[in-house]
């Protein structure tokens, strides 16, 4: 702040009176001049006032090449509608993927469904005795039976049962 002050009253935008008036400058009191030492400088021509609307200003820059003469401006082609088409795509492909994953959920919750009522333990039918119930015969021949063979092939049993 101090720093501020100083620099504005040596370039001659505020004046060491507007400074000591302001009430947030204490400590610009110790650095501001008389005001019979700023008149007598000025008289002098030691202080070089500065106006406020080129304190800021730098010199024009000068380019020292000379500007091409026969330049055309170049067609520019801006790449929205290239990104809103990909951006439709994309959002119609992430559309379809949760629909699908939507679909895929309710098919499962509705066979989870089904499987669970079947699991529930029911009683078995009741038998038809109004028709009386006449087993059919069965087509396949009936087995012969035949006796096991026990008999030893080279000094042991060939069968799972132990030989005495």
């Amino acid at each position: 702040m101090n720093s501020e002050v100083t620099l504005k009253c040596m370039l001659g935008l505020t004046t060491p009176s507007e400074i000591m008036e302001s009430p947030n400058t204490k400590s610009a009191h110790k650095f501001a001049k008389p005001q019979s030492a700023i008149q007598s400088t000025a008289s002098k021509g030691a202080v070089r006032s500065i106006s406020p609307q080129h304190a800021n200003k730098s010199p024009p820059l000068v380019s020292q090449k000379g500007a091409k003469e026969n330049t055309k401006p170049q067609d520019f082609k801006l790449h929205t509608q290239e990104r809103a088409a990909k951006r439709a795509l994309f959002n119609y492909t992430v559309a379809t993927k949760l629909y699908l994953l939507e679909r895929q959920k309710k098919q499962i919750e509705k066979l989870q469904k089904m499987l669970r009522k079947e699991m529930i333990p029911r009683a078995q039918l009741m038998p038809f005795f109004d028709r009386p119930f006449f087993p059919q015969r069965s087509n396949r021949p009936l087995t012969v039976p035949r006796e096991p063979s026990f008999h030893m092939v080279g000094g042991k049993c060939s069968s799972s049962i132990s030989c005495i």
